[in-house]
């Protein structure tokens, strides 16, 4: 899953949003020494996102659809896609507006700017500027982000030509994201239930 996901799926707990959405960027096991204990459990809650989504049938499928052509990078482009839909479909998920909790993320973002990893605080004007998780509801919002990440990658990655394949399968890409949203909403709530 990417940024919107794991900030969703954290909660009302700005610790545990904020270790969810740096969770990429912090590398070790030894979570405990580096930040404080809600942060920590954000960070972990993350790489248990990670791990039950890669391993997922539902999401295999998506992946299957993408690989002959993306190879590695198509889970990488299946998490953006499925922020599309959640963004697309907030309302269903979450009481508060898109913009109001964007917003509301990018301050509490900012308001710990100290603790940050470097390529965060790097990233953070970008998708404050281009209010990524506001235009991930969009397909040209998900093209630029996929473009964006294209020039980045070191070697040829072809991610900015995926919406076109996003536009293609949407309605395919968009039921297994159904499909599989509801089972990761109800292992990350039992996640967070569970003393660690």
């Amino acid at each position: 899953m990417n940024f919107l996901a794991h900030l969703y799926l954290s909660g009302n707990d700005s610790d545990i949003q904020l270790g969810n959405f740096i969770g990429d960027f912090v590398k070790g096991r030894n979570l405990l020494e580096q930040y404080q204990p809600g942060i920590a459990k954000g960070i972990e809650l993350h790489r248990a996102i990670d791990e039950f989504t890669d391993k997922h049938p539902v999401v295999k499928q998506s992946k299957v659809r993408l690989r002959e052509k993306y190879h590695h990078y198509s889970p990488v482009i299946v998490d953006i896609f499925y922020d599309h839909y959640l963004a697309k479909s907030w309302d269903r998920f979450h009481q508060t507006f898109l913009p109001d909790y964007a917003e509301e993320v990018y301050k509490m973002v900012l308001s710990r700017e100290n603790i940050l990893p470097e390529k965060v605080k790097w990233m953070m004007p970008y998708m404050i500027k281009q209010n990524w998780l506001v235009n991930y509801a969009r397909l040209d919002g998900i093209g630029r982000v996929l473009s964006g990440m294209s020039r980045r990658t070191p070697y040829e990655s072809k991610m900015h030509e995926a919406v076109e394949d996003l536009k293609f399968s949407y309605d395919d890409f968009e039921k297994e994201f159904f499909d599989f949203f509801p089972e990761l909403e109800k292992f990350s709530a039992k996640f967070l239930s569970d003393d660690r």
